[in-house]
């Protein structure tokens, strides 16, 4: 039981924990809930009231009647949100009560003591004050707030009590009691000015001890409470409005409502910066003669929709006629031409290299193709003797050096076709010399 009031403070600070981590983030970075740094901030209150041994929540203590007396307090606050803050207290003042009221049997009851008076010298607690509510929350500057606070701190006091004789007795001669306490509070704030409020309070606190009026009765811990009327003065500059009295879903809505009116202007302009675009585009597309060139652009108006123009709207020359097909015929001349160079070509051993020897023939060949303008194909082949890639290589390469050879002697390359077969086409076996002689070949194909 002895530690009910620390757990209950701990639990407090863990509630209050994420607020504590929100007001860093926002007073870093800046947001609606605290405008950055052009607000008033801090503030102290000083206060006056009654204090009583008794709190709403838990009763009174161990005397049967409590008597209020007065009491006294000031504050320094710090407003972290528009909705949070906190705040260290101070508050002085005496407690009183007696064994005067009777408790159903007509008689006071049999007590040790008949009353007590304790000095409260003096109770310093840091709490959070949360603003809950405010009357006028339509409007961005508010009036009227109510709040409640909760926190924790340490109360100095030294109890006297009253024999039933009359004889006054020191609880603690030695000196001052000092226990852990825990404020709990609720109040409602007057927005006087820019720099006064009008603080109307009620805080009960609750001791962790049972020592606060002298006697140590029962299992229960003792409380008081003090009801208080004060003033809380603004500090900062007189230009700046007071934090605790921003209304963010006011500034929010306002914020939005002026994003809305830049947006719908916005929006205005870009329609009619369209609509001026858009003249600007009817104009460059317009096209009266129909040839697919704009006005702008069309340098020969009024031709021919649908007409063949050039990109200044001009029209476009006409193509000359193809050229009358000449029927190609080939002779027996040329067939024998062409076998001749057939049977007149040799090639290096192994090698695409075309010998001299052969030059002749292959010189008749290239002036008719030249003259006559007949196409020619060339097909290389081997032998299958040796390895195939390297055939189909040989017969490819032969090929292409017959051609390169009539090209260089003025015939048209466009006109040739040379084709590499490897060993894939013999004419002959190729299990005899003669055979593989006469597979080791290039066709001359004349079309």
């Amino acid at each position: 039981m002895k530690k009910t009031y620390s757990l209950q403070a701990v639990f407090i600070l863990a509630v209050l924990a994420p607020f504590f981590v929100k007001a860093q983030s926002a007073s870093n970075g800046g947001s609606i809930f605290n405008e950055g740094t052009g607000y008033r901030r801090w503030s102290i209150g000083v206060n006056g009231g009654a204090l009583a041994p008794v709190a709403i929540i838990g009763g009174s203590n161990d005397f049967t009647k409590w008597k209020a007396s007065a009491g006294y307090g000031a504050y320094v606050k710090w407003q972290i949100l528009h909705a949070l803050g906190l705040r260290a207290d101070y508050i002085g003042g005496k407690l009183t009560g007696d064994n005067s009221r009777n408790l159903g049997n007509d008689e006071a009851p049999n007590r040790k003591y008949s009353s007590f008076e304790t000095k409260l010298k003096w109770s310093a607690s840091l709490s959070a004050v949360v603003n809950v509510a405010t009357i006028n929350w339509l409007y961005r500057k508010n009036a009227v707030q109510i709040y409640v606070s909760a926190g924790g701190g340490l109360a100095g006091y030294s109890p006297r009590v009253e024999l039933p004789g009359g004889d006054l007795k020191e609880y603690k001669p030695s000196g001052n009691i000092q226990e852990f306490i825990v404020p709990v509070g609720a109040g409602l704030k007057f927005k006087l000015s820019e720099i006064v409020n009008l603080d109307l309070g009620y805080t009960m606190h609750f001791v962790d001890g049972d020592n606060l009026d002298g006697y140590n009765y029962g299992r229960g811990k003792d409380k008081y409470s003090y009801g208080y009327g004060g003033l809380e003065f603004s500090l900062g500059r007189r230009n700046r409005p007071q934090l605790a009295w921003q209304n963010p879903a006011r500034v929010m809505y306002d914020d939005l409502a002026a994003q809305k009116a830049t947006l719908t202007q916005e929006l205005a302009a870009s329609r009619e910066a369209n609509a001026v675009l858009k003249a600007d585009m009817d104009k460059l597309k317009a096209d009266d003669d129909g040839d697919g060139v704009s006005n702008i652009f069309d340098k020969c108006p009024g031709t021919q929709a649908g007409a063949k123009v050039d990109g200044s709207g001009c029209d476009l020359p006409k193509p000359p006629p193809p050229p009358a097909v000449t029927q190609v015929t080939i002779t027996e001349d040329d067939r024998r031409l062409v076998k001749d160079a057939i049977q007149n070509l040799e090639f290096e051993t192994g090698r695409s290299s075309i010998k001299p020897s052969s030059y002749p023939s292959l010189n008749r060949v290239a002036e008719m193709l030249k003259n006559k303008g007949f196409s020619l194909k060339l097909g290389g082949h081997t032998d299958n003797v040796g390895n195939a890639q390297k055939n189909m290589a040989l017969s490819k390469d032969r090929a292409e050096s017959v051609k390169q050879y009539l090209v260089s002697q003025g015939a048209n390359p466009s006109r040739i076709e040379a084709v590499g077969y490897g060993a894939g086409q013999p004419i002959a076996s190729n299990k005899t010399a003669a055979g593989r002689q006469k597979n080791r070949r290039v066709e001359f194909t004349l079309y």
